[in-house]
């Protein structure tokens, strides 16, 4: 039976997020929530699913990202801004633009000032701390690297850009594999790997995020993998499944196409090398005993910012129960 975890005590030092997407968004602001210091929480956000597109750089996991913690994403969407308009989109389709990826016209203000910014020399990581002091973000939120890494989707249709076979292609294309180009010259962001050496990191948490999507791109760079191996803080993941579905996106799906196991274990293999310990949903608490390591079951889908903190609370309370019992290892089978 798993354990009851209490949730009373908060981390006073660093704790490091690895997010992408709508799942880890809302995670990631419920970690900022109840770690409110500056620079206690630090953000990995992927960068596998930035694209140009008219002439801007779009950065949508770091904008997901940005927007939950500054409080100005778009809750019933789960992505963009909130109170947005479309007068830009409407005018661009009547000239015959390319409309297929909606910009809107508050959210068209990050993208220019962002290409801006980055012409005139300053990089991804300086163009992100900067919207995140504009926009009163306690949290270090950094990309996962300041390289191009760009996500290709190989499918039924022939390799896709991973906006092509999100936004334009809606998902549809069988997936075969993935891969991350530009990766093996990408460095990883030097807070990342700082945060990985340090010995009083508190904990790891990988955010519900579409494993092969959000998560992969960054454990792909060169030495993130190994890092989190050698860790001393508990690696913890959060599983973006219930019910062998997934929130928001095609998670399921592609598991199901690259023939990995849609459930609760089909996540924990994919981390099995550096994992330490899970968190599922209640709906899937008969899953627990055969997942190979110590479980936290608990409710997992978060439709407000309360749920958030709470998962996030949680969350941490299991990180620091599993770093008082020094038995605990990476991949040994146990529940709990």
């Amino acid at each position: 039976m798993a354990d009851t975890i209490s949730t009373n005590s908060t981390p006073t030092g660093r704790v490091l997020a690895l997010c992408g997407g709508v799942g880890g968004a809302k995670l990631a602001r419920g970690l900022n929530a109840i770690l409110p210091q500056q620079g206690q929480l630090v953000l990995a956000v992927n960068t596998g699913d930035d694209f140009e597109h008219l002439g801007l750089t779009i950065c949508p996991d770091l904008d997901s990202v940005l927007y939950g913690l500054s409080g100005k994403n778009d809750e019933v969407r789960g992505w963009g801004r909130a109170n947005e308009t479309w007068h830009c989109m409407e005018a661009l389709k009547e000239i015959g633009g390319a409309d297929w990826f909606a910009l809107g016209d508050r959210d068209l203000a990050i993208h220019i000032e962002r290409s801006h910014l980055l012409r005139s020399g300053m990089s991804l990581s300086q163009v992100t701390a900067r919207f995140c002091q504009r926009l009163g973000v306690p949290a270090h939120m950094i990309p996962m690297t300041d390289d191009p890494v760009r996500t290709i989707v190989k499918t039924d249709e022939g390799d896709l850009a991973f906006q092509d076979y999100f936004v334009r292609r809606r998902t549809e294309p069988k997936v075969s594999a993935i891969e991350y180009a530009g990766v093996e010259a990408a460095r990883p962001h030097p807070v990342l790997m700082d945060c990985l050496a340090d010995d009083k990191l508190e904990a790891v948490v990988i955010c519900p995020s579409n494993p092969q999507l959000s998560i992969d791109p960054i454990l792909a760079l060169p030495g993130v993998r190994q890092a989190l191996q050698d860790v001393k803080a508990p690696v913890i993941v959060v599983s973006p499944l219930i019910g062998g579905r997934a929130v928001k996106g095609p998670a399921a799906k592609i598991m199901a196409e690259l023939d990995m196991s849609v459930d609760s274990n089909g996540i924990a293999q994919n981390y099995l090398d550096l994992l330490d310990a899970m968190v599922i949903d209640t709906e899937d608490a008969a899953e627990a005993h055969n997942l190979p390591v110590p479980t936290l079951v608990t409710a997992t889908l978060m439709r407000s910012r309360e749920d958030s903190a709470r998962l996030a609370s949680e969350t941490l309370a299991f990180a620091q129960s599993l770093r008082h019992d020094a038995t605990k290892s990476k991949g040994v089978a146990a529940s709990r």
